[in-house]
């Protein structure tokens, strides 16, 4: 329980109250917010003992102090820890707390101005021999490398579209969830139904959307939602997100789902919840990546002007210019192997090592020489701007091709 003294001090408001409406003889009104640091959970309609998680379906801790923090059936800032466990300070990866107790029903509730982390992935992101993964440090320059660097911006300088904190009361960068095998799917509708896997999604009502800020599910801009189920190792990701009835069900503009333990590709010519019928996640720089101290995959990023075409293992193209002077989605690009990196903060040379290792491959329209990450508070975006230091000269288009097995499959020759 926390104490009275600590009321005197509240770090941050309420967070967002049940959305999804519960019937009788179920935990309602969850509530949560920081008192002193230390996160405070108050829910109506409490049967039995309440107990919290941060996977659905996960509600297996008990809170520390219930008996006195519970009066009747209603919870007031109960201490978000585990029995015998130290006050809970940290907010979970993705912001998210589950409330359940011995009725029929749960509810969920989002930290109010939390930043989703970084959490490891629960699987491998592809298989070891797939594409994204791949290091290119030795395969040759393309023919076309002058021509596509030129048109992408030989003076355009590298923008980490990814940090720490809020900007213009948004999320920077693409957020990332992992969710419980047992996640309730919802229905969803996709305005490119053509070219996405069918509905439904197990899409929590309280996801955080890219661009999402204050109301963290109301997202802007492309509004992804990218969600990666434990067990199941599957990929969820949806572009153009938008929760409806209170996350009962959503909309989009499309949808792909991929399994993070096989090479197989989108269908040809399809595209995902990315313009090259990517999957996204693969080419997100995440924080614990950072903390492992090593990226090992491509990087994504964009490009504002690009040709109508692509290149293995892109799927799609999102142009109708025909210039072969123009980047065709899918292109591998590569820091120079003679840009000294000696000088930046070991964060940076992680970054940059991975450019030269495994490149940048181009998988959506948007600013040039954007690349991408997932927000996370652990960021410092004094470091990450450090990255500007790079322009389209340091980089080149490197070959691939010789690499591919199969069209249809993500698989990279050793």
């Amino acid at each position: 329980m926390i104490d009275r003294a600590h009321h005197r001090l509240i770090v941050a408001a309420a967070a967002c109250p049940l959305l999804i409406a519960a019937p009788a003889a179920a935990v309602t009104h969850c509530k949560a917010k920081s008192i002193d640091g230390v996160i405070a959970v108050s829910a109506r309609d409490v049967v039995g003992t309440p107990r919290w998680g941060v996977r659905y379906d996960g509600e297996t801790e008990s809170f520390d102090g219930a008996g006195s923090c519970l009066v009747g059936d209603t919870m007031r800032n109960c201490a978000l820890a585990a029995i015998g466990e130290p006050e809970r300070t940290t907010a979970p990866p993705s912001c998210t707390l589950y409330l359940g107790d011995d009725g029929a029903e749960q509810c969920s509730v989002w930290i109010k101005r939390c930043v989703p982390s970084s959490e490891a992935p629960p699987c491998a992101v592809l298989p070891a021999d797939n594409i994204w993964n791949r290091d290119i440090s030795s395969m040759p320059v393309h023919a076309s490398s002058e021509d596509w660097i030129d048109s992408i911006g030989r003076d355009g300088t590298v923008h980490p579209d990814f940090g720490s904190g809020l900007y213009r009361n948004g999320l920077i960068g693409i957020p990332y969830v992992v969710i419980s095998a047992t996640q309730p799917e919802v229905p969803i509708s996709f305005l490119y139904d053509d070219e996405s896997d069918p509905g439904p999604y197990p899409i929590p009502p309280l996801v955080a959307v890219e661009g999402g800020g204050s109301k963290p599910s109301k997202g802007k801009g492309d509004a992804h939602v990218i969600l990666v189920q434990e067990n199941t190792c599957e990929l969820f990701e949806v572009y153009a997100s938008k929760r409806q009835n209170g996350g009962a069900s959503w909309s989009a503009g499309s949808g792909a789902v991929f399994n993070l333990s096989s090479n197989v590709l989108r269908p040809d010519t399809w595209t995902s919840a990315d313009a090259a019928g990517l999957p996204i996640l693969p080419g997100l720089i995440r924080y614990d990546e950072i903390v492992a101290g090593e990226i090992t995959h491509a990087i994504r990023f964009t490009a504002a002007v690009t040709q109508r075409g692509y290149v293995w293992p892109a799927r799609h193209y999102a142009s109708s210019q025909t210039d072969p002077g123009l980047p065709p989605m899918g292109i591998r690009v590569r820091l120079k192997s003679g840009f000294d990196i000696s000088g930046y903060s070991p964060t940076t040379q992680i970054i940059m090592t991975a450019m030269k290792k495994y490149g940048l491959m181009l998988a959506d329209n948007g600013s040039d020489w954007y690349i991408s990450g997932a927000p996370d508070s652990r960021w410092d975006n004094d470091e990450l701007r450090e990255l500007r230091d790079l322009t389209g000269d340091d980089f080149e288009v490197v070959n691939v091709s010789s690499l591919m097995i199969d069209p249809d499959s993500g698989q990279a020759a050793p």
